[in-house]
């Protein structure tokens, strides 16, 4: 479902992305006084998958009008197997924890929100976000991914788009690409890379990456204490303790963009998650 709102100028916007429940981290950057003081906050989709996947919704839609929620891969799938569609996910415990975890009003929040949103922001023109790509939900698209790929995924991305925000593989990163500004604002709650919450600002023309440096073994132990997902302290030291470094996910990730996997990633597979224990979201 894509949603256009035209004609409307927007000042500046607060880019979040990839929460995947975790509740403490969002507080924090909606806490940041450019965050709290943007004309809007709009958050890229994978809202749920992880350990307060309820309260992380409730907490956005508490934002009322100034936010707009985009639904990401994580966010379908959930929604898909609280009601019973077999989406091949059974034997994955935070899938299957989490989609019980829906009330109807997630379920209908869910429904409702759209895949992407054009809107019209002051100083960039015609903004497109999407989670992963304008056509897919899962596609993979990286910042090293060669513009061929990028003139694919955007095919049927109107003339008038000038950036396109995505989101999906929890790196943060801005560039040119077939003509177009991409940014991808990170991972509020499972970043790549380096600690901290990632996310991302628009303000008159220009794009800033962001970071909310984070007390990682605080954001462990109140999320354990919070969440009653069977096994949380194992996931929190495999996700959040002990993630996957950006090197690490781009080798896993780069085959799903269509480039040959490096010797490193074929030693590896090429298809599981990097390190013992993953630390890396699918």
């Amino acid at each position: 479902m894509t949603r256009t709102v035209a004609g409307t100028a927007t000042g500046t916007v607060a880019v979040l992305s990839d929460i995947h429940g975790m509740s403490g981290p969002l507080d924090q950057v909606l806490a940041e006084p450019a965050v709290a003081s943007a004309d809007l906050v709009l958050v890229t989709g994978d809202h749920t998958w992880g350990p307060e996947p309820a309260e992380v919704l409730d907490r956005l839609v508490g934002l009322g009008d100034r936010a707009l929620l985009i639904r990401g891969n994580a966010d379908r799938e959930l929604l898909q197997m609280s009601r019973g569609v077999d989406v091949g996910l059974d034997d994955d415990p935070v899938s299957v924890w989490g989609a019980g975890q829906l009330r109807p009003d997630h379920q209908r929040l869910l429904d409702r929100m759209p895949e992407q949103l054009t809107l019209e922001i002051d100083g960039f023109g015609t903004v497109l976000f999407c989670h992963a790509t304008p056509r897919d939900d899962q596609e993979v698209v990286l910042v090293d991914s060669c513009i061929e790929r990028w003139q694919e995924v955007f095919a049927d991305v109107p003339p008038s788009v000038s950036t396109v925000v995505c989101g999906h593989t929890h790196m943060p990163f801005v560039r040119l690409a077939a003509g177009r500004t991409v940014v991808n604002p990170g991972s509020v709650g499972l970043p790549y890379g380096r600690t901290g919450a990632h996310w991302a600002l628009l303000h008159e023309g220009a794009v800033t990456l962001r970071r909310t440096p984070l007390d990682r073994e605080e954001v462990i132990r109140e999320t354990a204490r919070r969440s009653a997902l069977p096994g949380v302290e194992q996931w929190l030291d495999d996700y959040v303790r002990r993630p996957a470094d950006d090197v690490e996910a781009l080798e896993t990730f780069g085959p799903r963009d269509g480039r040959r996997p490096s010797s490193t990633e074929e030693d590896r597979g090429a298809h599981g998650p990097p390190g013992e224990g993953g630390g890396l979201k699918r």
